[in-house]
Parts: C-alpha cells; structure tokens; sequence
C-alpha cells in the first residue's frame, strides 16, 4: 500500500519545473515532433554543481569549478553562434551582393523601327546599332518596319507585351517633312517628332531610371548632335543663298532637325507602391514568420503540441496559417489603401480583392514554407533559412533578371518576383500574367502541403521512439 502512495506522489512530480524523470509513465504521450526532443533532454535529474549553486551570486570571472564550466559552455556556444553567421554571411548574402555586383551581366533588349527608310532612317540605324558595343547596356537590333503593319502603335504594343524593353522608332516621313521644311523655310517644323523611343518604367523602375533612360538619352543625343553637324554642312553647301534666311525664320532647323521624344508608356508614378513591389515584400515574410512562431508558442503554451494526434496536429497547423494569413492579408491591402493606392486602374472595382488575395497566397507561399521548416530545422536553427528566404527572394526584385547573372534565373519561379510582377500588373497596367503568378504561388503552397505533414509525421515518429526509450529506462531503473 505504501509503495502505491509512493508511486502515485511520484507520478505527480512529472509537472514539476525541474521536469524530473520521476513518474515517466506518462512519457509516450510526449510526442511532438520539433520540440519533444528538447524536452525530453531537459527531463534529468540537476547535478551536485547545479543544486549547490546560490541563485543570483555569481560573478563571470569566478574560479570555482562550476563557474569555469559554465563560462567554457557559454564562450563555446557564443562562439559557434558568431562563426555559423560567418559562415551564413559569405554564403547566403553574398546571393544579394553577387546581384548587384556586376550590373549589367549581361545586355537588355532595344529595338530600332525604321519607318522612314531614307536618309535620316538609314543615318539613325547605323549610329544605334554601333552604340551597342560602347554601352554594353542596351543591345540594339534592326527590326524590320514590315513586322507592324499597324506602325508605330503596334511597336508601342509590342513594348508594353514586354517583348523588348525599350524600341526607338524613326516616324514615317521623316527625311521627306525635314526636306520639305528647309525649302520653306517652316518656322512651326518641330525636330523632336522625327524619333520617339518607348519604354515602360513600371516593368522595372530602377532598370529604367539606372539603365534604360540614360542609355536611350546619351545615345539619342548623340545621334541628334551628329545629324545636326552633318544636316547643316549639307544645307550649307546645298543652299548657301538660303542658310542665312533659315537661321533667321527658323533656326531650330539648323539646331535640332532630327530630334527625340521619350514615350515612358507606363509611368512608375505611385511612389509608395515601392513597398508593394520590393521591401514590403520582406516585411510581408516578416509578418508570416511571428504567425510562425506565434502559432508554435500557442501549441506549447496549450498543451495542443504533445497531446493532438499526428493528424490533428497538422490539421491544426495548416488551419491556423490560412486563417492568420487571410486576415493579415487584408489588413496589409488596406494599409496600402490607406495612402491612396488607386488598385482599380488595370481591374476596376475587382482590383482590390485581387490585390489582397494575391497578398494572401503570397504570403502562404512564404509562410507556409517557414512553417514546414521549423518542423525540420527547430526553433533554434530556424533563424538561419529566414535569412536565406528573405535574401534569396529580393536579390532577383531589385534589377531585371534579364541584366543578372545567369544563375539568377532561379527568380522566375521565386514568391516575390512573382508577386512583385502582379502587383505591378494591378496597380500600373503592364503586362498581364497574373494567372501564371498565381500559379507559381500556389505551387509553393501545394510544396509546402506535402513537406509540412511529411517532416510532421517523420519528427512525430521519432519523438515517439525516443519517448519510450526513455520510459524503458526509468522502468529498469525503478526496478
């Protein structure tokens, strides 16, 4: 009778802070799969050293042996902390610098649309297609005018279709209109309709204000100053009764008779969208991170992580993430909303319900991953793929991946890149492929489905197994 009480009061001991091993009978029910084995570690007797030790008494630099031990253990944890961050920041942020390193790899494409096919067509061809090899930014080609048979709108659609990046055209024309002005002397002939070049800042703003723009300007400009000289040598020995009278009535013949316009087809003119479409993105994955840990804190702080079946386990984990993120997508939309975001340009009325699905499968794709990670890696080492999620997933934002190196094409099928191109498409019109966007985001989601209940299951089985090793161990050593 009295070993019964005996074992009954020991039993008791097992929620105790110390987590004795005392009453293990009731550890095969201490099967969570990334933190029972933590627990269960934890689940010793303390040593002599620990009990003898006065709480709140110690100073760093002590001599006593139990100090020496726990000052080795904390400078060798330390240190192995600072050197796994070394080794994180030469192989994972060197992605993001190896990005920006060498921008451009390699060349955008331009095309030049020659419409007017005389003197001054022919005259900016040839200039353009030599100026690829001094920029190494744009590569220029020739394309054929016989390729639009809709003229210069179907040059400008084929731009906004994101077949090249940029397109100067030479309007019909040209060398005809200018011919024609000289001899009358037209004092409204205005030179900058003669080329008109085509680009859409919103593909890529920074591609377009770093790279695009300042090619497309210094070349034309070039190729404007160079006609000039060789327009007005030619008038001079052609009509030198008549050069005279034109610098009078109408010099901007002589000054600019060939010049440009740039038609930006997509301006990138809501500022606060670069939160949409680069860094909010980081605090997107952010936010899907704390749902991460908060719902992992909730299991444990509940008691749901060690007494759920494997399956209701899981049911509980997804279930927590497409609720959280639901909600936290929609406050997310209405806080871009919040500072005037006009989402009904491109969709209308229906833009904004895109806007925040496509946050809300976004952030499962990204959140769902982390959720399936911390199962494999822990809580302890979790941190690490966050940093190489959150880095992998912006070095393919900032700049085309066309201009990247090759290894970057990894981007296309990445959550932000994706995300980063719909939101574009919903807020300033370009290019329309949000059913493919949506697709790759959900295939992160249909990956992260399948690996979360797989690492789940496998980590739950294990616990399971070390659960009742330890169980057999006190049973022998009560005995």
């Amino acid at each position: 009778m009295s070993h019964s009480i005996h074992s009954q009061s020991e039993r008791q001991t097992v929620y105790s802070s110390d987590y004795s091993t005392k009453g293990v009978d009731i550890l095969p029910n201490l099967v969570d799969a990334p933190y029972t084995h933590h627990l269960i570690d934890g689940m010793q007797e303390p040593g002599p050293s620990e009990v003898a030790r006065p709480l709140y008494t110690s100073h760093f630099m002590d001599r006593t042996e139990t100090m020496r031990e726990s000052r080795s253990m904390y400078l060798k944890v330390v240190g192995v902390g600072v050197v796994a961050m070394i080794i994180v920041m030469f192989s994972v942020f060197s992605i993001y610098w190896g990005a920006l390193w060498k921008i451009p790899e390699r060349s955008l494409d331009g095309w030049v649309v020659n419409f007017d096919d005389s003197t001054v067509g022919n005259a900016v061809v040839q200039a353009m297609l030599s100026s690829t090899a001094s920029s190494g930014i744009v590569s220029w080609t020739n394309k054929s005018a016989s390729e639009f048979p809709g003229g210069v709108d179907d040059v400008a659609d084929a731009v906004l279709d994101q077949r090249t990046w940029v397109a100067v055209v030479v309007h019909p024309n040209t060398t005809r209109l200018l011919q024609s002005a000289v001899l009358s002397m037209n004092s409204s002939y205005d030179g900058s309709t003669a080329l008109t070049a085509y680009a859409v800042e919103a593909r890529n703003e920074n591609a377009f204000r770093i790279l695009i723009r300042p090619v497309v300007e210094g070349t034309l400009n070039a190729v404007s100053l160079g006609i000039a000289i060789s327009f007005v040598k030619q008038v001079g020995s052609s009509y030198p009764q008549i050069i005279a009278n034109i610098s009078t009535a109408a010099p901007q013949i002589l000054a600019q008779p060939v010049g440009y316009t740039l038609n930006n087809l997509r301006p990138f003119d809501v500022p606060v969208a670069s939160a949409m479409t680069y860094v909010g993105l980081i605090y997107v994955l952010v936010l899907a991170f704390f749902i991460v840990n908060f719902s992992a804190a909730a299991r444990e702080m509940s008691g749901l992580e060690t007494s759920l079946t494997t399956r209701s386990l899981i049911f509980l984990r997804l279930a927590s993430s497409f609720v959280s993120y639901f909600m936290l997508a929609f406050f997310y939309s209405l806080l871009c909303l919040a500072f005037q975001v006009d989402f009904s340009r491109t969709l209308g009325r229906s833009g904004f319900v895109v806007f925040w699905m496509l946050n809300y499968v976004g952030m499962l794709a990204v959140g769902l991953s982390l959720e399936a990670m911390l199962t494999l890696l822990t809580a302890r080492f979790v941190g690490f793929f966050v940093i190489f999620w959150i880095i992998s997933n912006v070095s393919v934002c900032f700049m085309p991946l066309e201009v990247l190196p090759g290894i970057f094409r990894y981007g296309y099928a990445f959550p932000f890149y994706n995300v980063s191109g719909a939101v574009r498409t919903i807020i300033f019109g370009t290019k329309n492929q949000l059913g493919l966007q949506f697709g790759i985001l959900l295939a992160w989601m249909g990956v992260s489905l399948i690996t979360l209940p797989l690492f789940q299951w496998l980590f739950r089985r294990g616990a399971v197994a070390k659960a009742k090793a330890v169980t057999h161990r006190a049973g022998e050593k009560d005995s």
